[in-house]
């Protein structure tokens, strides 16, 4: 989690702001999502080879912790298959969802200060918590 403290000369720099957050976040996770339904067909068909081969084999299913490494709080996957990489992708894409709702929310609670109009020799110096305002404080120049 980053904190930090930005200056702005008026509301509309801070909606702007926040709208394009809010469109890079979209375009972002149209990607991840794009890559998710990619890899989400080849993981089942690769679910599927790998329990006919078991079943053939006579041999039971069992969850695969063999070629993970924990370092740390950093975890390694050796020969990763399309299973590891949809688990990874999906959990980006529900990173970037939870981002985008905060970003509108944020968005939606800060309609207010579109009403200030003119506010000449008034800074907003805005706290952000990874990049979302959650503090606004006004400075008179």
């Amino acid at each position: 989690m980053v904190v930090e403290i930005k200056e702005y000369s008026s509301a509309e720099d801070i909606a702007e702001t926040l709208e394009k957050d809010i469109s890079d976040t979209k375009s972002t996770l149209g990607e991840y999502l794009r890559r998710l339904d990619d890899i989400r067909s080849l993981a089942e068909k690769s679910k599927k080879i790998h329990e006919v081969v078991m079943k053939l084999a006579g041999k039971k299913a069992t969850s695969e912790s063999l070629g993970e490494i924990s370092i740390g709080s950093l975890s390694i996957v050796l020969d990763a298959n399309p299973l590891h990489e949809l688990t990874a992708i999906e959990e980006v894409v529900r990173s970037h969802q939870e981002r985008l709702l905060i970003l509108q929310k944020a968005r939606e609670a800060l309609k207010w200060l579109d009403q200030l109009g003119d506010t000449e020799g008034l800074k907003y110096l805005v706290v952000e918590t990874d990049g979302v305002p959650g503090r606004i404080l006004f400075r008179i120049s």
